[in-house]
């Protein structure tokens, strides 16, 4: 005896009903990732401006174009080295608030002489828009595509006027508590569009959409990011 066309309507339904529960589950679970790594993004640089001693420069940030927070760059070597982390970048509008964040990553580039860490957070100021812009159209990488600097720290960079900041790109790095320029040479960074389309719950949003724009909907927590930039970087 065959399925009549009532209970084969009844089981399409609760099949449909099923699958967008878990789509919608998936969704919500992916979106709380994005929205862990900006709430880091936060904390991070909240972190390593509170100590004026070891801090950014308020002169470079006040130079600051774009800057890129990521949390928790990890090294590893199992035979063959590796080195990975996913963070954020915002850029510095033309009236001087702040942009949405846009996901990044950044793969490979030594640490310089924090040979033994296994795990770092890592902040790039950019001087200028551009090299955002080339991250945008492919992969960047730092030293080769843009000219990169460890940056100077603390209040005694701060008084010294003989630092130009010429290079485009100044890094730093914290890593069990100590705070320092460093090298990252050779690091590649690539936009995660998968993640901002999660994160503003829009597939059709491009990189350029997010940095240009005064008002997205977002997670509180983007809006919390770019006070917290302004802040310190103005």
């Amino acid at each position: 005896m065959g399925v009549t066309p009532k209970k084969s309507t009844i089981f399409m339904i609760m099949f449909l009903i099923i699958s967008l529960s878990v789509l919608i589950g998936h969704s919500g679970a992916q979106n709380s990732k994005e929205i862990e790594r900006v709430e880091k993004a936060d904390e991070v640089f909240i972190e390593m401006m509170g100590i004026p001693e070891e801090g950014i420069p308020k002169s470079l940030l006040n130079r600051a174009e774009a800057i890129a927070v990521i949390p928790g760059f990890w090294k590893a070597a199992w035979g063959i080295g590796g080195r990975h982390g996913k963070g954020v970048i915002v850029v510095k509008h033309d009236k001087g608030e702040w942009s949405y964040p846009v996901f990044c990553s950044m793969t490979g580039g030594s640490l310089g002489f924090q040979i033994g860490v296994q795990k770092a957070d890592i902040i790039l100021v950019f001087k200028n828009k551009r090299s955002v812009k080339t991250i945008d159209e492919g992969k960047f990488t730092l030293g080769a595509d843009a000219g990169l600097a460890a940056g100077p720290v603390g209040r005694k960079a701060e008084a010294n006027t003989d630092i130009k900041f010429e290079a485009e790109i100044y890094s730093y790095s914290k890593s069990k508590g100590v705070f320092a320029g460093v090298s990252i040479e050779g690091a590649v960074l690539s936009m995660d569009r998968d993640a901002n389309a999660r994160f503003y719950r829009n597939f059709d949003l491009k990189v350029n959409d997010i940095l240009s724009k005064d008002a997205l909907e977002a997670p509180p927590v983007a809006e919390a990011l770019r006070e917290t930039i302004s802040k310190y970087a103005h």
